[in-house]
């Protein structure tokens, strides 16, 4: 893979993610798919972590075309680190809890194609086996954590002070809370757990391909 770093096919992957992500975003805004799950209209769609963690990725390739020098490098490598975790959690969690429980099929339609399969493996490509990347140290793992852990504080707040609601109108848009608070809680803290893990883990295999 090293021959590819050496090359301008970093730069063309970057662009791929990008215009990947803004093509995702069109969706979002104006292709509302009533059949799809885990979508709303407009810009009520940054609600979803997935949307949010898929535009995180998108920024950080437009950071990556734009910066030079090895330090910044090294700012790029952890911020790809922390975009290629935050969208696993998402292509995880729709794979293995949300898609069978919901449906396959809905999870992956409209924008969702992009957010929860395309844009999620492309970036984990990227970072793993493509990216100039720098070595990255194990406390950069915590990133990915902690932006998980504010967006589920965020998303329990809302749900304690505004009420849950009723579908389609809750503030329970993942259903987390469908058993109750504690369950709700123990689902975050598993989320955010997992999401410092898959950190570590693509931390690990990308330092061993280095």
């Amino acid at each position: 893979m090293k021959k590819y770093r050496e090359t301008n096919f970093p730069k063309i992957f970057d662009i791929i993610i990008v215009l990947l992500v803004l093509t995702g975003v069109f969706f979002s805004l104006f292709v509302h798919d009533n059949k799809a799950l885990l979508t709303t209209s407009g810009l009520k769609n940054f609600k979803y972590y997935t949307v949010l963690s898929n535009v995180f990725a998108g920024i950080v390739s437009v950071i990556s075309l734009a910066v030079t020098g090895e330090k910044k490098k090294n700012v790029v490598t952890v911020l790809r680190l922390t975009a290629a975790s935050m969208v696993t959690i998402t292509f995880l969690t729709i794979a293995l809890f949300l898609g069978p429980l919901y449906g396959m099929a809905r999870m992956y339609r409209n924008a969702n194609f992009f957010f929860h399969l395309v844009v999620p493996v492309i970036t984990v490509i990227n970072y793993l086996f493509i990216a100039d990347n720098a070595f990255v140290k194990l406390r950069a793992t915590f990133m990915s954590a902690a932006l998980t852990f504010l967006y589920g504080f965020v998303y329990l707040m809302n749900c304690i002070f505004n009420g849950i609601g009723e579908w389609p109108d809750t503030n329970d848009w993942y259903g987390f809370l469908n058993w109750g608070y504690p369950v709700g809680l123990l689902i975050f803290a598993v989320i955010t757990l997992f999401s410092w893990l898959v950190a570590v883990l693509l931390r690990f295999i990308r330092n061993k391909i280095s």
